[in-house]
Formats: C-alpha cells, structure tokens, sequence
C-alpha cells in the first residue's frame, strides 16, 4: 500500500485541536439516546474550541431506512448542534457518509493483513456470525501465498481481524476507567463483509483516525466491543482516542428506552408540544452534573461549563414529569412573541375563526401552559359556545347563583351595547362600574359573565380577556343566550 495516500488524509488536521463526532446510523428515528450522545459530543467539541464532525455511517445497508438521514439533519439543526466540516474543501459543510467513501477502506484493511492483524476468511456464509471461533476457523491458518493465490481466482471471501489468541487487552474508558478483557474471549469480527463494504466496528476505527477524532462518545454498550478497536489501532500504529461510554437512559429502574414499548423519540417530544430548547436542556441532564443547584442552561451556558468528570456512571432515568417542569419554566420565559409563534399552531387546531388573532389568545395562556399540546383543549369555545348548565351560575366565592346571574346579565347587555369602544379598558370600566352601582364586588359581576361569554367554569382568561377576543358582537350573542338559559332555568 502507498503510505502516502493516507500520510496526505491526515496532515491537513491541527496538531493538539480536539475534534469530536457524531457519528449515527440512519436506521430510523432519533431517540433520547442518540441526542445525548450527539450533545455531548458537540459540547466537548465546543468547551474546548475544537471541530464538531457529523458522520453518517450508513454501511449496515440491509437496516438503511428512506427518509432517516433526513431526521439526524432536521433533528441536528433544529437542535443547534451545527458541525465543522465535510467531504468538500471549499464547499458546503455536509457530512461525511461512509458508503461514499467505500473505496478506501479495502486498502486499510490490506494493510491490516500485511501487518498480520488480519485475514481473509473464505468460509461460507459466516460473515455475520458473532461469536465465530478463530480456532475453528481454518482460514486463520492458510498461508499468505494460498490466501493470496484464492482471492486472485475470485473466490469471495471476508476480511477478519486477527485477534491474539493469548494475553489480554487493557483500554482506559474516561468515566468507567480501566478495562481489560482477555483476549481468548473476542472473537475475530468480521472489517469487510463480501459486498467489499466494511463493517461498522472497521468503518468507525479508520474514519476515526483519518479525520483526526480525540475523543469518542458513545453508549456503554459498546465497551464490550473497545478491547478490539484498540487492537486495531495498535495493529496500525495509531494513536488511541480518549473513550467516553455513557450509561443508558432507562424508562425507569429496570428497562432502557425503547421505541418499540411506546417511548417518545425526538421528533415525539416536539409533536408532543415540548420546546427543543427544553429537551436539549433536560436530555443534557441525563447523567451529567454541571453541579450545584442550577438546571436551566442555554447552550452556550452548556458549553462553557461542560466538564467529563461530570458525567456519571449510574443509568438516567427518562422523568415525564421533570421534562415537564422544564417546558414550563422555558415557557415562561419566553419572549410574546416568540410564545406566540410557537403558540399558534395548537391555538388554530381550536381557534379556527380567522378574526380572531391567535397572538391575543396567546397572550391568555403564557404563563398557564407546560406544554403546548394542553392549548387546543382550554380554547374549545372561542369558536363555537358549548352547550352548558346554568349550575355554573353558581359560585359560592362570587356570591352568585342562577337568580342573580340572570339580573346581572340583563343589566350589562344594555351597557356593552352602548360601548362605542371595544378594548380591556372600556369592557373592565363597564363591568367595575356596574359593581360600584350595585354595591357588590366586581365578581359577583365578572363571574356571570365569563360563563355566558365562555360556557366553561375554567377559562385561560378572564371576563374582559375573553369578551375582547370574542369582539363585541359575538359576546352579545352569547350573553343573550346567557339570558334565555337563566330564564328558562328560574320559571
């Protein structure tokens, strides 16, 4: 093999800068897990004012699924997780996709097989096969000339790595620390299936050291799987990267998240009305501590703060609840007219009438909302007055009941009707006033008319909000209906 033609792959990487990647397989939608890593990731990357690399490996071409390298890009935008680089000097920053870059992991691997790391195995059919012993596999023991002699004959075969029989391998993990396994207990996997692809386990390693990566993160799934790449490493010569295994995110204290038993995936958290900016900062929390009492952080706030020694080893537990809280208080704080903008889809999933302005109804809800997909159900009657009893006339606190109620209406119908404006303070003057006249509270006046306005004891606003949304018209209607109910209901 030309040493050069990789010597030439590297050089273009800065000694000393840490580059760091995100690296998923597009076999579907982007779960809470795969967020962590990819936040951690970018977070590392950015703490320290290095590259953040997106790599999509997509060798595993039997599992590809239409449509899901569209989710990582969707998913990784709409998160703010932006990436450095790509396959084009000059160009666009895209990333990497490895079955675009197929051509060149066939000559890794025959440099593997010089090294002795590894050999062609022209067993049928075993390609796949976790777990095949290598002292079962008689192709481990041919000799370079025969292996040589059949693979120029065309007979198809895989390449393998070479795993020593004996010894161990120790690597060191930056949160589990130091691992070692013994080698009679890996099995030689297989770098390139017969198709001339490679296998994720040879992909990764070689894309790693090409591109520069100092650090991996990854799930603790795959420290199993670490004692073979670094013997694939030092098989080359290369340097190693620091490892960082991450625990699972469970559902609770026995079962990880899983797609398949109903656990929301990112996209299920945003169609489920959650704030990106909520999520990110909670799945962020998910076995990281940035310490102290503090848990809202903007990224940047992230970045700045985010230390590995803050990383646990103990699984996270997914919490709905506590994911919920944090919606909220991002809510919250929301600018109105950011609130409104996120607002007013679910609002116009009630609020179908085109004359009344979703900002207005937004405004109602801020600071009562966790999450957005509870809006459509508070706005039912904005468009349409639902059917009601006139036992919500009656309200102890208010002092009212179906006798008063109907006597209150029927004395401001004339006063909003004689309004010559319609806006909160006009509708609120007229209201207090009446209550001054009649010598009573403001709500004994306010009550009566939120239900005629609303039909619903529980509203986003109150009587003046309401009335003025609904325009003046519209809430003389309804509290003429008001009025017909009450008398129907006293006779």
């Amino acid at each position: 093999m030309d040493m050069t033609w990789f010597e030439q792959m590297e050089a273009r990487i800065p000694k000393g800068e840490v580059r760091t990647r995100f690296a998923p397989s597009p076999t579907g939608y982007m779960h809470v897990g795969n967020l962590r890593t990819a936040l951690y990731t970018w977070l590392i990357a950015r703490h320290n004012g290095g590259k953040f690399i997106l790599r999509i490996e997509d060798t595993d071409q039997e599992r590809y699924v239409e449509g899901a390298v569209d989710v990582i890009y969707r998913t990784m935008a709409q998160c703010g997780l932006d990436h450095d680089e790509g396959p084009d000097v000059g160009g666009p920053v895209g990333p990497y996709v490895q079955t675009e870059r197929r051509g060149l992991y066939g000559k890794y691997a025959e440099l593997l097989i010089e090294k002795g790391h590894a050999y062609r195995c022209f067993c049928e059919k075993q390609e796949e096969t976790e777990g095949f012993e290598k002292i079962a596999d008689p192709c481990r023991g041919l000799s370079r000339e025969e292996s040589d002699r059949r693979a120029a004959a065309g007979e198809p075969y895989v390449v393998r790595q070479r795993i020593p029989e004996e010894g161990s391998t120790t690597f060191h993990d930056e949160i589990f620390g130091d691992i070692t396994v013994e080698n009679s207990t890996l099995d030689d996997q297989v770098l390139i299936k017969r198709d001339g692809l490679p296998t994720y386990n040879f992909a990764n390693v070689v894309d790693d050291h090409l591109m520069g990566i100092t650090h991996v993160v990854r799930g603790s799934e795959y420290l199993s799987s670490s004692p073979k790449y670094n013997l694939l490493y030092e098989g080359f010569g290369w340097s190693i990267p620091a490892y960082v295994h991450c625990s699972p995110v469970m559902r609770d204290a026995h079962n990880k998240m899983s797609k398949r038993h109903g656990d929301p995936s990112y996209e299920d958290l945003i169609a489920q009305g959650y704030l990106t900016d909520a999520v990110v900062n909670y799945v962020a929390l998910l076995g990281w501590s940035p310490g102290g009492e503090r848990e809202i952080f903007t990224m940047r706030e992230m970045a700045e703060i985010f230390d590995l020694k803050g990383i646990s080893k103990s699984p996270a537990i997914f919490d709905i609840e506590k994911l919920k809280y944090f919606n909220a208080e991002y809510i919250r704080a929301m600018s109105p007219e950011a609130f409104a903008k996120a607002a007013e889809p679910f609002i116009r999933r009630a609020v179908k009438n085109p004359e009344i302005d979703p900002a207005a109804i937004a405004a109602l809800l801020q600071q009562r909302t966790e999450v957005l997909t509870d809006i459509p159900e508070k706005l039912d009657f904005f468009d349409e007055l639902p059917e009601y009893d006139t036992a919500l006339y009656i309200h102890k606190k208010s002092k009212t009941d179906e006798a008063g109620s109907l006597e209150m209406l029927r004395k401001m119908l004339p006063i909003f009707e004689a309004l010559p404006d319609w806006n909160d303070e006009s509708i609120l003057a007229a209201m207090t006033g009446m209550a001054e006249k009649c010598e009573c509270k403001n709500a004994k006046v306010m009550w009566p008319v939120r239900i005629a306005a609303a039909g619903k004891a529980v509203t986003p606003g109150g009587a003046v909000e309401i009335c003025r949304i609904l325009g003046k018209d519209e809430t003389l209607r309804r509290l003429r209906v008001g009025i017909e109910k009450l008398e129907k209901a006293v006779r």
